[in-house]
């Protein structure tokens, strides 16, 4: 069965994301906020000391930490995120994830169309 999206694509709404973040004992819940062709934004809380592995995906991907805490490996590179701070990531770059503490995080997921433009 696949989760239904919090919100609909064709409808305004304004709603809390920290009325929305769950948290499970010793687990992960991942909530799908909103899915369209092009994209997709989930919602993610973490308990103490969850991870998710090594893993790559085929998107552009944005991390936005919400609450809490957690080490982030990007490739070789391991990051210490806290609330407030923000990652993109390149489609296929190996990342990982790791509460250091029960954290939240909003991850946007977009589909590569054209080519984004070069950092100047």
């Amino acid at each position: 069965m696949q989760e239904q999206p919090l919100l609909d694509a064709a409808a305004a709404r304004v709603f809390s994301l920290s009325a929305e973040t769950q948290f499970a004992p010793n687990g992960i819940v991942s909530r799908t906020l909103l899915k369209t062709p092009t994209g997709r934004v989930v919602l993610f809380g973490f308990a103490a000391g969850q991870e998710l592995t090594e893993h790559t995906t085929t998107q552009h991907a944005l991390v936005q930490v919400l609450s809490g805490t957690c080490d982030f490996s990007l490739g070789d590179a391991s990051h210490k995120l806290k609330a407030g701070d923000a990652l993109y990531m390149p489609p296929g770059l190996p990342h990982a994830v790791k509460a250091t503490e029960q954290f939240a995080m909003l991850l946007t997921l977009f589909k590569p169309g054209t080519v984004l433009p070069s950092p100047a």
